[in-house]
């Protein structure tokens, strides 16, 4: 929690501080969706946003650190619509969950090449991004959990939510324009809704044992508890997590 806020206070820093860093990220924004990775070239970036290619280097030191700030850049971008978009206290997390999952996929399918860029991205600065996004996934995740609509353990779902949404995004693009059929993202949705949701929700009171008390406590354990250490914290989810699989249904 406090790595994404240093990220975000970081992200802020430059952004107001530094506007040059800023018109020349922008500019290879547009020309890398209008052309491919191809299309940002150091001159062809420095011409666009009216300065020296010098400026690039002494800011981005190469290409590869520029396309690094770019997908910075895309992950900032996608994370605030996110965050726009959260309901802190969503009636139907399942709904919740779908939405969640049609935003990213949207993201991938309308903004190909910056969605590429960003997957591919290994720097700090997407990295943590990248982490901050993870955590919104988990935040609806443990809801499900919680309200008991979850039918697999909480890691599990989390990347089965990521590799469906990738899958969809990944599948749709290579899939010839005259050939793709938008039922295809509405199948894969519900697929995944059902792999890791149950129809009805079972409730931790309707249960009993210790898997049932596992999912419960884990469910609705705080990512920042000042009680617990960072250790501690990762030995308690080991432990919750093995007792709750004790009792998961097939």
């Amino acid at each position: 929690m406090e790595s994404n806020l240093r990220y975000h206070r970081f992200m802020a820093m430059r952004d107001t501080t530094d506007s040059p860093r800023n018109r020349i990220v922008e500019a290879a924004v547009d020309l890398l969706e209008k052309g491919g990775p191809d299309a940002v070239s150091t001159r062809a970036v420095a011409a666009a946003a009216g300065m020296q290619p010098p400026a690039i280097y002494r800011l981005f030191g190469d290409k590869e650190g520029l396309l690094e700030a770019v997908a910075e850049h895309g992950y900032t971008q996608f994370l605030q619509s996110k965050r726009d978009q959260l309901d802190p206290d969503p009636q139907d997390p399942v709904e919740e969950l779908r939405r969640g999952w049609d935003m990213v996929v949207e993201f991938g399918i309308s903004r190909p090449e910056l969605f590429a860029v960003m997957n591919q991205a290994t720097g700090r600065g997407s990295e943590a991004a990248h982490r901050a996004g993870l955590e919104i996934l988990r935040g609806r995740v443990r809801r499900l959990a919680a309200g008991g609509w979850l039918r697999v353990d909480e890691e599990l779902a989390a990347q089965i939510i990521q590799a469906t949404g990738r899958g969809a995004v990944t599948t749709w693009h290579s899939t010839p324009a005259e050939r793709r059929n938008p039922a295809l993202l509405t199948v894969l949705r519900e697929s995944m809704v059902a792999a890791i949701t149950r129809a009805e929700p079972t409730l931790p009171a309707a249960e009993s044992g210790p898997a049932a008390a596992a999912r419960a406590l884990r469910a609705a354990l705080p990512d920042n508890a000042d009680v617990l250490s960072d250790a501690e914290q990762r030995l308690l989810r080991e432990w919750l997590t093995r007792l709750a699989a004790d009792g998961d249904a097939p």
